[in-house]
């Protein structure tokens, strides 16, 4: 069950009402007149089941409610009801997408601003101190610090909720966090290298432990797809404990963490490995993620068909 809050301005409070009142799998509905001072209006609270949250907003929105007023979806938590229990039987119980809660995760993760550069260099120094140690433990602590699964997601969410200026901003948040620090490594590596802290030597020693990073292969491909589907499918049914996982699944940052540490040392063989291994991650969570994405609206779709042939089914009369 989730929570749907309208702050609705007055002109348009009650068609809000009506299209609480018909919402299918509507649990309990409360409308406290005159509460919303901004705009000036009544509020609505909704109690109904997931699958039918994407047509309450989708009418809402044509409404006009966001305009001057304020819808919002919440997870209500803990809730003891037995209408809201019957409603959920009613559903066809699928874990639809919130799609408005994806896409607005999507747009705030996949923006540029301190705190994400923040953990792309921190987290790219840790893939490089690494590969200079050959430690796995890092490489995981690497990955699972990296920030930058929302990004890549958000490329296939742009596809398939058109939304073009979310892809621009994907495309945007990728190319400058990996460049600022993959840079930032570079800088870091090299002072590691003039105090001492680092040497030729121990760059050309033997690293079986990080040697997959720079040796790109089929695995590498399909780990990806595998792990961006997973990813898509925890964020889209509200499933949080599979995405790190995902996290520590894909060789994004140990791959730029690498290609700052070969490029100090000029090995440009292990550059372009890295670069590689970088770009066949980035593109097979990309496409998995689009493609993961695209099903997951056209059984959206199926969904809430079913859930409105349902209910008019329970609203009409018997004969």
């Amino acid at each position: 069950m989730l929570t749907v809050r309208v702050s609705a301005p007055a002109d348009l409070a009650d068609r809000v009402e009506a299209i609480l009142r018909q919402a299918p799998s509507l649990a309990t509905l409360t409308r406290d007149r005159g509460a919303s001072l901004e705009p000036v209006g009544d509020v609505f609270m909704a109690l109904v089941e997931r699958d039918a949250v994407n047509d309450i907003v989708h009418e809402l929105t044509d409404l006009g409610v966001p305009r001057d007023g304020c819808i919002l979806v919440q997870d209500p938590g803990t809730w003891v009801s037995a209408r809201a229990l019957e409603a959920e039987r009613r559903s066809p119980g699928a874990d639809n997408v919130v799609w408005t809660e994806v896409v607005e995760q999507a747009y705030e993760q996949s923006r540029i601003s301190g705190m994400f550069l923040a953990f792309m260099i921190m987290a790219t120094l840790l893939a490089a101190i690494a590969v200079i140690t050959d430690s796995a433990i890092l490489v995981v602590g690497s990955m699972v610090l990296g920030p930058e699964f929302m990004a890549v997601i958000a490329l296939g969410l742009a596809l398939v909720r058109r939304r073009p200026g979310l892809l621009r901003q994907g495309l945007t948040t990728l190319v400058v966090g990996f460049a600022v620090s993959i840079l930032a490594t570079m800088v870091f590596v090299e002072i590691a290298r003039w105090v001492g802290l680092v040497s030729s030597e121990d760059f050309y020693a033997p690293r079986p432990a990080v040697a997959f990073i720079y040796s790109p292969n089929w695995w590498s491909l399909i780990v990806a797809v595998i792990a961006a589907a997973a990813g898509v499918l925890a964020l889209t049914s509200g499933r949080s404990t599979g995405i790190i996982g995902v996290f520590i699944s894909v060789t994004t940052i140990p791959a730029s963490g690498n290609i700052a540490v070969a490029a100090v040392f000029g090995d440009w063989q292990e550059v372009g490995g890295s670069a590689a291994q970088l770009g066949i991650n980035i593109a097979g969570m990309a496409i998995a993620g689009w493609m993961t994405l695209e099903i997951r609206q056209v059984m959206s779709t199926r969904v809430s068909r079913a859930l409105a042939r349902r209910e008019r089914r329970r609203r009409s009369p018997r004969r």
